[in-house]
């Protein structure tokens, strides 16, 4: 009896394990759930393509507005650039100034009417020059003017001075060993004649070359200084026409310029009286009063027409 109940048991434990086959039908049905899970997969893989495709596009049309607003910036620059610009313009202002930095020397032909007057208003502390100086460096006053020239005697004090007045050059040259001025003018003779000089009663106008002057005794104004010695001024000027020549001065001798200025008589009287009393040893107070003998008839008979 025990051995049948084994077998039974056997069996029933057989009949289950043959049943658990059957059991494996819902392994059946998991085959038929893949292929839903796989349709069910594939359409999310589907609609999720062209959702990306989309979103792909989305920025491919982001970026041309991104491009305008890198534009923006760059527009924003330019203007900036200008500015500069606009400041160089202003730096070109006074570069358009700069003709009126030149209105000073288009004032020069306003007073230039004697040429000097050009040089002495850059030079006004100059009254006097060296007339062949004043030639080369060209500063001769060409409207009018006074030439003081000396001849000295090396052997003793016998001088001749003349002084000419001109006025209207129309040219200046250099001739020879003088320079040669196409002017009118006027010429005044001053003599001086040491007591020691041994000629004394020949007529100045009868003496040798270079101590000779065209005018006799009694068209000469006499002072006799302290120490005898003769100082002639004439009492007239001799007038110039067509031209004229002023020879170079040699040695101690001397050819000066005067610049036409307010004070330029009273300059010329300075002029004498130092020279007569340095070069020529004549008194001061002699020299002082044929000065301005020599002042006064300047004034009143060697003036220009357009002073007189």
């Amino acid at each position: 009896m025990a051995t049948v109940k084994k077998t039974v048991k056997k069996t029933t434990a057989k009949t289950a394990k043959a049943k658990k086959p059957a059991a494996k039908k819902p392994a059946a049905k998991k085959a038929v759930k893949k292929p839903v899970k796989k349709a069910a997969a594939k359409k999310p893989a589907a609609a999720k393509k062209p959702v990306k495709k989309a979103a792909v596009k989305k920025p491919a049309a982001k970026k041309p507005v991104k491009k305008a607003a890198a534009k923006k910036p760059a527009a924003a620059k330019k203007p900036a650039v200008k500015k500069p610009a606009a400041k160089a313009a202003a730096v070109k202002k006074p570069a358009v100034k700069k003709p009126a930095a030149v209105k000073p020397a288009a004032t020069k032909p306003a007073a230039p009417k004697p040429v000097v007057r050009t040089v002495d208003s850059i030079e006004s502390s100059v009254k006097y020059r060296d007339l062949f100086e004043a030639f080369i460096q060209n500063k001769l006053p060409r409207e009018q003017g006074y030439i003081i020239s000396s001849f000295f005697n090396e052997n003793s004090a016998y001088a001749i001075y003349e002084i000419v007045s001109y006025a209207g050059v129309k040219e200046i040259y250099q001739a020879g060993e003088g320079l040669t001025f196409v002017s009118g003018g006027k010429k005044l003779y001053v003599l001086v004649e040491p007591a020691t000089y041994p000629k004394k009663h020949e007529e100045p106008v009868s003496r040798s070359m270079g101590e000779s002057i065209p005018k006799r005794y009694n068209e000469l104004e006499i002072f006799i200084a302290k120490n005898q010695t003769k100082i002639m001024v004439a009492k007239e000027p001799d007038e110039i026409s067509g031209s004229f020549t002023i020879l170079k001065p040699k040695s101690i001798n001397f050819s000066t310029v005067f610049y036409e200025l307010p004070d330029m008589y009273n300059t010329i009287k300075a002029y004498f009286e130092e020279s007569l009393n340095r070069h020529r040893r004549i008194p001061q107070s002699d020299s002082k009063k044929v000065a301005e003998f020599i002042e006064t008839t300047l004034t009143k008979k060697m003036t220009f027409k357009n002073d007189e």
